[in-house]
């Protein structure tokens, strides 16, 4: 064992996931820097530490200091001090800053922020504002500590000390301790599993009824993440039970006490469906009830409302639009204009190539011509962006266009305050779940027509629910299906390729030596996959066909997980696209200036949505911001909100829909058996412009074209709608 003291020089690696670091620490007296490893709390450079620990040797990196415990002290030097506040730990003091503070007021200057910090303001570039701005980062960096050595004490991750200490403030470890499940229920990225880790540690009994309680709605919530809206009472009761090791009584009862305070709701199904037998309970969620419940009035309200524009002769409309678009419009084609002019509520559904663009640009002119007020919309920036390009007329996020306030927490657009329009047409209608329909049909007003365009083939919604195929298959609404790919789109192997993949037929591959815009690369490893991909990304593709490596190339992969993965793959790819060295390491990622992010959940603070791709462009560590942009909008993001933002050269397929890339990469592996099917390498090839590459195995491309698994959602919509 041995003791030691000194100041950390620099801080080599640091895990904020558990609070794991290798730091180099200067020891009076000692000519070279010590290695420390092991537990600490975000340990910062000019840190001055007191540490207990055992002597190892590590074969590659030579003698370490193991840590067993350690304690802060304030750092004893001129030269500590100047390291530790320009360390990035506090907002508002940077290096520069730091320098002038320590010259100004030497050893005394951590005392004068503590206790005189008005003081600063002697300090050359100090103002007022910047007083406050350090007197609040400070006190903050000082409460946030004491939440973070607080969890560390009982054994749990710091990672979160400070999202715990920005939503409760000074109440956070009296919150902790009261009710740990809170956590789950009210912070990003902290789950069940972490609250019930620290309510066991907080010694909280395995049969409490806040555990049975938060477990009850964990697993709903996980159900829903599947695309469940609700799930079978005996099934739900099951999986708590396993997840929960508790007995069947305590979960009734957590049942009972949930539906009683109105966060669950429980329906009788009387009749056989899909997925359920007859005479047994259903449970829901209550929002999820809700959103299902306001869908189906909404959309019963607006079928049975008359129309807003006048009385169009269709015969007559049809004539008129040849002559405007210089196309013959083909028989679905002509169905799908004529039933926009006849039909309250519309569908329009087909493949790639199958004219769905013509036809809305079709529907638009007419309206136009008729004096009717249209709005477009879609469900992610980008398909916003492509319904703009390709109608030339203005098209939103359906989020922007029902306007959230963070003031209302909720859409300003509603039925108290309905969209103003005569016509709304929603494109990639297919990617709308449950929960954003509800809030979508909220705000159409009565008079309007709606007309959702989109491919039922295509993977479901990120979120729960199966809308666009419940509303279709329910036969409550006129649909129109376009099968027919135009001579134009016959020339494309992508679109071929897509229909052929939907219809169960094994794509037409183009040998690699001939120019064309689809390839299979057969491999069988996912080592050489992943290798291969390497290549593809950094050579091949930009060589050939002038591509950029990061702007232009997506790799879509089925998975998060393994060789092939998108995490494993980001970390592969982010080494040899982006060397940049300026950069912050939150948990296991490390994000670089020039990085590829993908924003993974809804920020309307900042508009920016799940699924929205930007690139880093700098990171100023004494603001202690990230700033991202995001289709040309610049953002700041805090050092504390970067687990909204993932690594995006590689993307799952689901984060891919509404999205469309130049080039799209795709590694095709039995490894990743359990999400192979028809549907899934459907999406992802269809996201191609211009070149779609598969890199792997024959078998697996056949395991998932051969796999029609509808994914058996469970929702009541279909059913309702029919009723």
């Amino acid at each position: 064992m041995a003791n030691l003291k000194g100041h950390i020089e620099r801080v080599t690696f640091s895990s904020e996931e558990n609070a794991f670091a290798v730091c180099k620490l200067k020891v009076k007296g000692e000519k070279n820097l010590v290695t420390i490893v092991g537990n600490m709390v975000n340990p910062v450079p000019g840190e001055f530490v007191e540490l207990k620990g055992k002597w190892t040797t590590h074969p590659k990196f030579g003698n370490q200091l193991q840590i067993n415990n350690y304690k802060t002290l304030v750092p004893a030097t001129s030269f500590g001090i100047q390291k530790y506040l320009g360390s990035g730990l506090i907002k508002g003091i940077g290096p520069v800053m730091a320098k002038r503070i320590v010259k100004k007021f030497g050893i005394k200057s951590l005392d004068i922020i503590e206790n005189s910090i008005e003081k600063l303001s002697q300090v050359e570039g100090i103002g007022k504002k910047r007083v406050e701005m350090i007197a609040s980062a400070w006190d903050e960096q000082k409460e946030v500590r004491s939440v973070m050595l607080f969890l560390q004490s009982h054994g749990v991750s710091t990672a979160y000390a400070a999202k715990i200490f920005k939503t409760y403030g000074q109440d956070s470890i009296h919150i902790v301790k009261e009710n740990p499940y809170r956590l789950a229920r009210d912070i990003f990225g902290i789950g069940f599993i972490t609250a019930d880790s620290i309510a066991e540690k907080l010694g909280m009994e395995k049969t409490a009824p806040e555990r049975i309680e938060a477990g009850l709605e964990y697993v709903l919530h996980q159900l829903s993440d599947e695309g469940h809206v609700c799930y079978p009472y005996n099934e739900l009761c099951q999986k708590i039970i396993d997840i929960l090791e508790v007995d069947k009584d305590l979960v009734l009862k957590g049942i009972g006490d949930s539906f009683s305070a109105d966060r669950i709701v429980i329906e009788d199904i009387n009749e056989t469906i899909e997925g359920f037998e007859e005479n047994q309970k259903i449970v829901f969620l209550k929002k999820f009830h809700i959103c299902e419940i306001g869908i189906t009035k909404n959309l019963r309200r607006l079928k049975t409302s008359s129309k807003s524009v006048r009385q169009i002769n269709t015969l007559k409309a049809l004539e008129w639009i040849k002559g405007q678009i210089k196309i013959t419009l083909a028989q679905k084609q002509g169905e799908a204009v004529k039933s926009s002019l006849d039909e309250k509520v519309l569908i329009i559904t087909g493949g790639p190539g199958t004219g769905k663009t013509t036809i809305i640009n079709a529907i638009i002119k007419i309206f136009k011509k008729a004096g009717a007020k249209i709005l477009l919309a879609a469900p992610t920036g980008r398909a916003a962006k492509r319904m703009s390009e390709a109608t030339w007329e203005r098209a939103q996020t359906i989020h922007r266009m029902l306007d959230y306030s963070m003031k209302q927490a909720g859409f300003k657009k509603n039925n108290k305050n309905p969209l103003k329009c005569d016509v709304l047409i929603i494109d990639e209608a297919s990617m709308i779940d449950t929960v954003l329909m509800h809030h979508l049909l909220k705000a159409v007003p009565h008079n309007a027509t709606l007309i959702f365009v989109g491919d039922v083939n295509q993977l479901p919604s990120v979120g729960p629910g199966n809308v666009l195929n419940d509303l279709i298959v329910s036969k409550a609404f006129s649909v129109v299906t376009l099968d027919t790919i135009f001579r134009q789109a016959k020339k494309s192997l992508i679109i071929v390729n897509a229909h052929r993949i939907n219809k169960g037929m094994f794509p037409a591959v183009a040998n690699q030596d001939k120019k064309s815009n689809f390839y299979f690369i057969q491999k069988e490893a996912p080592e050489e996959v992943l290798s291969t991909i390497i290549d593809l990304v950094q050579k091949r593709i930009p060589n050939r066909f002038g591509c950029h490596p990061v702007d232009d190339i997506q790799v879509l992969t089925p998975m998060h997980r393994g060789i092939v993965g998108a995490s494993n793959l980001n970390n592969e790819l982010q080494k040899i696209l982006n060397t940049n060295k300026i950069a912050i390491q939150r948990g296991n990622r490390e994000f670089r200036v020039s990085d590829k992010v993908m924003q993974i959940k809804n920020n309307y603070d900042k508009h920016t949505y799940n699924g929205d791709i930007g690139r880093i462009i700098d990171i100023n560590f004494v603001d202690q911001k990230v700033l991202l942009n995001f289709d040309g909008r610049q953002i700041d993001y805090d050092f504390s909100s970067l687990d909204e933002l993932v690594h995006a050269y590689a993307v799952s397929v689901h984060k891919s829909q509404g999205s469309e890339y130049p080039v799209v990469i795709i590694p095709i592996v039995t490894q990743h058996y359990i999400l192979l099917q028809r549907n899934l390498i459907y999406t992802a090839i269809t996201r191609g412009k211009r070149l779609v590459v598969l890199v792997g195995t024959k078998k697996a491309l056949a395991m998932a074209i051969n796999t029609v698994k509808s994914s058996l959602r469970h929702t009541r919509l279909m059913h309702r709608l029919k009723q």
